[in-house]
Formats: structure tokens, C-alpha cells, sequence
């Protein structure tokens, strides 16, 4: 007996390699080789056609790669000189944001065209309310998600017809199996995953590909002997509510037997993008400064990848620093001009760790963009605060007192060895 179609149906689409693809579109030549995307475009593109990866010495992040590179273990957020190890004979070519954002818009406009509740979730995916749309809870001989799959179809054809690229598709009753469901067959996959079919295709599936659950949560749940979503949903709710919190230890349960009723919220805007890090051991400034200087530049590094990626530029740089005490200090700096550049980030928020006295171990650091905006678009000049004002004029200074009294430049060994 076939069960009857949810109250919704929800779509995630997903681009497939997103910005790899659109290399390979303008490359061709490229097709079928490993191919890893990173750093940012210095240099006419024809000069770094078939550039290899082996030899690669610097701080660049992956930001995506081909299927190719990534069955040699290369995936985005990694280190350039780590994919060299691991895919020395890739080819590396720098990330082209203008061009990615562009085609963005193009298979955006595309999806619209036919289902206009989306929810942008970034530069590559979305979220589409199908519930309610002509043709989709109509069954097709015998099967009843016919129509639903017809519509997908038509999405994936619309987008490729726009674009020349692939997209891969998830459909579900809720935005978390969609999510799930639209991984499942990549590239150029159609996925639908029913209520009926949580047990089959979601339950063996790892924790960790549950879109919420990081690699800290993981690694926690296969050491405490759940390594599966199926094996997860199994757990009393008192014993997740023991190890990991009311509210997370409840919202893992619910997860993993999906159920989600966020909806698909249009334009809806994030206040700041950041990364952070909480390091295995308190890290000393002075004889551990090496390690968080590259950790500090990684960080900003990243969180400028994300703001390209997702299509915003930023105004306001702040860090934020959780010493041994479980002491936290925030600083921020506001920008003349808005930027999704990983070196200004880095620089600006150099600028703000001047202004911590560096007394104790440190236990967390982050590094966060606020004050978004999409490029090109027309932003108010904010009124600054007397803290924004001596921030800013604090960016022609040598030295700087630290916001607690102490000699912030002094005390700040491993900016200074980063050399911002």
C-alpha cells in the first residue's frame, strides 16, 4: 500500500562541483582530469592553463575540486600544500568569484522560472517549496511521486539549459532529508527520500551526514558507539540529553529519525559570516606562535572564501579570543570599504588582536565579517561609535594600547611573527 504525499515536499538543489564545473566549461580540455580550484585569480587565465599542483608551497585553501581529485582525498576547506601530497599531478587553477557569482544568478533565475519559492542558502544551493506547486502531487501511472519527479526533472534541464552545468536534487517532506537525499547521488542526481524510506537510505548512513552534526560531534558519537544515523535514532533521549546537552541532545534525535519543520524562508540574509577554533590544547602566544599565526591567517583566509562563495562582501572585521580562564575578548575594526579578500581580513584583524593584552594561554580564537552586503550594492555610511572611530584611526598607528591598558602590540608575538 503506497502511503500518501507528505503536507510538504521540499526540494534541496545543489550544483555539482560548482565552481570546478564552471572552470571545466570554460576549459574543456580539462574534462574527466583532477582539477583543484583555490586561492584567488592574479593572473590571465590562459597563463595558468594546466599549471600542476606538485611543488605547491603557501596558505591557499581548496575551495572545491573535480570527482577526480577528490578520490585522492582532496576536498574544500583543505590546505593547497596537503592536496599537493595527496594529488601532486593535479592541475590548480585560481577561483574566478565574478564568474562564479554570475552563473549563480543565471541557474537561479532558471529554478525561478518554474518554482519562485526558493530560499538561497548560497552560491551554489537552495531551497525550493514544492508543496504547493501545479503537477506535483499528480502520480504518473503508477507511480505517485510521478509528478513531483517530473518537476525536478524539468528543474535539472532548466538549470543545465541556462548554465550547460549539472545540479543534483534531493526531495524530501523537510529541508534536513532533502539535504541528505541531494548527496546521495552525486553528480546529476534525482533523490527522493519518503518518510517510508528513512530506514533504508538514511539510517546506514554516517552521522556526520547529517547537516548540523561536525566532525567534533561525530568523532564524539562513533567514541561513544553510535557511528550511524540509524544507530543514533536507536539512543534513549535522556542518554543524549546527558552527554550532549538538552536542547542539542534533543534536536539529534529528532534528526536522526528526520523530522524538521523549519520552512523555506525567502531572502533570508545572514548578519555576519565567522570561523572559529577551539584548539586540543591552550596555546601559548609566545611559544606557540608560530602555530597560531598560521591558524590565525587560515582562519580569515576561510572566512573570506565563505563570504565569496556565498556572495557578500563585509565592512566590519572582529576577533574574538577564549583564554585559559575562560575569559572571552572581542575587538572589531570597521572597514572604509566592504571586502570578501582573505589578505584584508587578515590585516584588519591583526589590527584588532593589537588591542589584546596577550597575557594568558589560549584556549578558542575566531575570526568573524558583519556588517554584509551583496557587491555592488549601495551601502549607508554607518555612524561610528567611539570605539569604531579609534579602531579605525587605530589602523595608521604603530603601536596601539591594548583595551584593557596593557601594551597590546607588545604582547601581541604571534602577530607579530605573521608579520601584519
Amino acid at each position: 500500500m503506497t502511503s500518501p504525499l507528505p503536507d510538504r515536499l521540499i526540494a534541496h538543489l545543489d550544483m555539482d562541483a560548482f565552481y570546478a564545473s564552471v572552470e571545466l566549461a570554460r576549459r574543456p580540455g580539462l574534462r574527466g582530469k583532477a582539477v583543484v580550484v583555490g586561492g584567488r585569480r592574479s593572473a590571465p587565465a590562459d597563463a595558468l592553463e594546466g599549471a600542476p599542483l606538485t611543488g605547491y608551497v603557501g596558505r591557499g585553501v581548496v575551495t572545491t575540486a573535480t570527482y577526480e581529485a577528490r578520490a585522492f582525498g582532496v576536498h574544500s576547506g583543505m590546505g593547497l600544500m596537503k592536496a599537493a601530497v595527496l594529488a601532486p599531478h593535479a592541475v590548480l587553477l585560481p577561483a574566478d568569484f565574478d564568474e562564479y557569482r554570475r552563473m549563480s544568478r543565471l541557474f537561479k533565475a532558471a529554478v525561478a522560472e518554474l518554482a519562485p519559492t526558493i530560499e538561497d542558502r548560497g552560491i551554489d544551493e537552495i531551497y525550493i517549496d514544492l508543496s504547493d506547486l501545479p503537477g506535483a502531487r499528480e502520480a504518473v501511472g503508477h507511480d505517485p511521486l510521478g509528478g513531483l519527479r517530473a518537476i525536478a526533472r524539468e528543474l535539472k534541464n532548466n538549470v543545465r539549459a541556462a548554465t550547460g552545468l549539472s545540479c543534483s536534487i534531493g526531495l524530501s517532506p523537510n529541508k534536513l532529508l532533502s539535504k541528505i537525499a541531494s548527496d546521495l547521488d552525486k553528480p546529476d542526481g534525482l533523490t527522493v527520500v519518503m518518510p517510508e524510506d528513512i530506514a533504508t537510505r538514511i539510517w546506514p548512513l554516517p552521522v556526520g551526514r547529517i547537516h548540523g552534526v561536525g566532525p567534533k560531534a561525530s568523532a564524539r558519537l562513533i567514541e561513544l558507539g553510535v557511528p550511524t544515523i540509524g544507530a543514533l535514532a536507536q539512543q534513549p533521549l535522556a542518554w543524549l540529553v546527558e552527554h550532549f546537552g538538552e536542547h542539542h541532545g534533543a534536536w539529534l534525535l529528532e534528526a536522526a529519525h528526520g523530522r524538521d519543520d523549519r520552512p523555506v524562508v525567502r531572502n533570508s540574509e545572514p548578519v555576519s559570516m565567522s570561523r572559529e577554533t577551539t584548539f586540543d590544547r591552550d596555546l601559548h602566544p609566545r611559544n606557540d606562535r608560530s602555530r597560531l599565526s598560521d591558524i590565525f591567517t587560515t582562519l580569515c583566509q576561510r572566512v573570506g572564501d565563505d563570504l565569496a562563495r556565498k556572495g557578500y562582501v563585509g565592512r566590519t572585521v572582529g576577533i574574538k579570543l577564549r583564554f585559559d580562564d575562560f575569559r572571552t575578548v572581542t575587538r572589531d575594526l570597521t572597514l572604509p570599504g566592504p571586502t570578501d579578500d582573505g589578505a584584508v581580513i587578515r590585516a584588519a584583524a591583526g589590527q584588532c588582536l593589537k588591542r589584546i593584552t596577550l597575557s594568558r594561554r589560549i584556549r578558542l580564537l575566531g575570526v568573524r565579517v558583519g556588517n554584509l552586503s551583496r557587491p555592488g550594492a549601495i551601502v549607508q555610511e554607518p555612524a561610528a561609535t567611539a570605539p569604531q572611530k579609534a579602531a579605525t584611526a587605530s589602523a595608521a598607528k604603530p603601536r596601539v594600547p591594548s583595551g584593557n591598558g596593557g601594551d597590546g602590540y607588545s604582547m601581541s608575538l604571534f602577530e607579530d611573527e605573521a608579520g601584519a
